[in-house]
């Protein structure tokens, strides 16, 4: 079926959709990973954006119940130069175009992913409209256009749970908070999560270190914080401007004052916020499972997962250290506080899908709080 997506600035491509008839919008960015788009797709991060797969051929190992980082599909579509409709592999449960097509995802494949990445390293990630049943680039760059832009934006809120739940070996299981008081179940360190739009593998490897973890929304407060006294806190990434999230910034700033605080990804921005950093918008983000981060602590370099389309600056801040560096672009990838227990990293420590260089960030975490 034929499908147009064109851009807020009259740029223009044809393709075709593999799942069916339909109209999506958002912002368009690019990701360089050659594998793990079920991931991607399911990357709560990615809501409100159209996601272009830089390597040409996706689906061809189809998808599973497994390998999901939420409860359904979050990136507005998907962008492919080719879509496998009949996979190869053991754990393959159902196609690509099937898995988006059952949650009215659209998908579009057939245009050329390499001109539409450059356009995009060129001047920006912008916003964009793909239909099958409008055809004319005019009307659609117009409709683009009136998309709201992600500067301004605070989508974490959708992202993120409404309500408190544990953490199980079989996934999320909701919790009901008695006077605001929780039991602890575990005998490990207890780590309240805040859930701006949390992938599931951050959950898992907390799980894995055997701490005992709460998640909770992000509008749960310092006060609510305070009654369940736990023995650190931990930001989750998220989708959005961090800078549009005021209250969450304040919420921060009292729980630094308190407890122990880690952060990854949007947590890391918001941490950096609330510390007296500020934030920026990328020319067209870090999106990928191949970005080469430097650890300045012990001048190892790792390859890095990692989808933001802000960052922070710290520059003037001598309360605060750099400890992560980005060697594509020289751009923050990790800070700590000099004379308090919090740390953070912009990239993603979990993966997945990706390298694991950098799982120690989570020994890190359980080591700063059990100190």
């Amino acid at each position: 079926m034929k499908a147009v997506l064109a851009l807020e600035d009259g740029t223009w491509f044809e393709g075709r959709s593999f799942t069916g008839s339909g109209e999506s919008g958002g912002e368009v960015i690019f990701n360089t990973g050659m594998t793990g788009y079920q991931e991607i797709i399911t990357d709560p991060s990615y809501i409100g954006q159209m996601v272009c797969m830089t390597y040409p051929l996706m689906g061809n190992y189809g998808v599973n119940p497994e390998d999901v980082e939420s409860s359904r599909i979050q990136a507005a579509a998907l962008i492919v130069k080719e879509c496998c409709k009949e996979p190869s592999n053991w754990r393959s449960t159902e196609t690509l175009p099937d898995y988006l097509s059952r949650q009215n995802v659209m998908g579009i494949e057939g245009i050329d992913t390499r001109a539409l990445t450059t356009h995009l390293r060129l001047h920006g990630a912008m916003r964009g409209l793909m239909s099958t049943m409008e055809l004319d680039p005019v009307t659609l760059s117009e409709k683009a256009r009136n998309l709201p832009p992600m500067e301004g934006r605070n989508l974490a809120e959708k992202a993120g749970s409404s309500e408190p739940y544990a953490w199980t070996n079989e996934g999320p299981v909701p919790v009901r908070l008695d006077q605001g008081v929780y039991k602890w179940p575990g005998k490990g360190p207890r780590i309240l999560v805040y859930d701006y739009g949390v992938k599931w593998n951050i959950l898992r490897l907390l799980k894995e270190m055997d701490l005992d973890i709460l998640v909770v929304p992000a509008s749960f407060s310092f006060e609510q914080v305070c009654l369940l006294n736990p023995d650190g806190v931990f930001l989750t990434n998220g989708p959005g401007d961090p800078a549009a999230m005021s209250m969450s910034i304040e919420n921060i700033t009292q729980i630094c004052d308190r407890f122990p605080v880690g952060g990854i990804c949007l947590g890391n921005q918001l941490l950096g916020l609330a510390l007296g950093a500020r934030s920026f918008k990328l020319k067209f983000g870090h999106h990928g499972a191949n970005h080469p981060v430097k650890d300045l602590e012990t001048g190892k370099i790792e390859i890095s997962a990692q989808n933001h389309g802000f960052c922070i600056d710290i520059d003037g801040l001598n309360y605060l250290q750099q400890t992560h560096v980005n060697l594509n672009d020289g751009t923050l990838e990790g800070f700590k506080h000099k004379n308090r227990p919090i740390i953070a990293v912009q990239h993603h420590p979990e993966a997945s899908s990706g390298p694991h260089d950098s799982r120690y960030f989570f020994s890190r975490f359980k080591r700063m709080i059990t100190q």
